[in-house]
């Protein structure tokens, strides 16, 4: 499946709770062991990001879309 995206991770589905309108799907993702961010220069700077420290990637989004 091809999509514009670029934010995709794969993964398993580990778990599938479904309610009564919405349904909650766990997926454990293994790769990629890089996830490449693009933030301002301005935040970089701010946070002081250099190689070799640890942080937190959060991928920010409205909604997760799921493809099979």
């Amino acid at each position: 499946m091809q999509l514009s995206a670029r934010n995709q991770l794969e993964g398993k589905i580990v778990g599938v709770d479904k309610g009564a309108v919405m349904a909650n799907i766990k997926i454990e993702v293994t790769e990629p062991n890089t996830i490449t961010a693009v933030i301002t220069k301005e935040s970089a700077e701010k946070l002081g990001l250099k190689e070799g420290d640890d942080v937190t990637a959060i991928i920010k989004s409205t909604e997760v879309i799921i493809g099979k």
